[in-house]
């Protein structure tokens, strides 16, 4: 498999994987809000990133107190990080400039509880790009059973300037 980085940073990973320090320098997003912990495999079109579900995430504490279950819109987060490192560093002219947002999510199912100890595994493959408009499918599983899946639409938009 071949994996080619647009440029993004010189200090980005050049492997067939990125870890978590590569990640920051592609999203914004920080603790408690960062749910991509790894990238397993990245394409032009498709990627595959693993989230590491621990039993000290915050939202656990409320969600919920005695039977732990990952909220199913942060499963629906996690893919769209993923989708955002694979558009930021495979299609985005200017990525450091730019955020990925999402305007729509389809016929998203949750099909099994996320709990502590799992591994989510993101998979998420380009569906069509018009200028910065895309969409995408969405698929993440635990021991290879379908956890949640979706459609989504987003757009890439400036950062604003500080």
């Amino acid at each position: 498999m071949t994996v080619s980085f647009i440029n993004f940073s010189d200090e980005i990973n050049q492997t067939n994987f990125m870890k978590i320090e590569d990640i920051k320098k592609v999203l914004p997003h920080r603790y408690p809000f960062l749910l991509v912990d790894r990238v397993l495999e990245l394409e032009d079109e498709k990627i595959k990133a693993l989230k590491n579900v621990t039993a000290n995430e915050e939202f656990f504490n409320g969600h919920f107190p005695g039977q732990p279950i990952m909220p199913g819109v942060l499963q629906v987060e996690a893919l769209a990080q993923a989708g955002a490192i694979m558009l930021m560093t495979q299609k985005a002219e200017n990525p450091g400039d730019m955020l990925m947002v999402f305007t729509g999510i389809n016929n998203c199912k949750f099909r099994k509880q996320v709990v502590p100890g799992d591994q989510l595994i993101l998979e998420v493959e380009l569906g069509s790009m018009r200028r910065n408009f895309v969409t995408m499918k969405g698929k993440a599983t635990v021991d290879g059973e379908v956890a949640c899946e979706l459609e989504a639409s987003a757009a890439l938009v400036p950062k604003d300037k500080p």
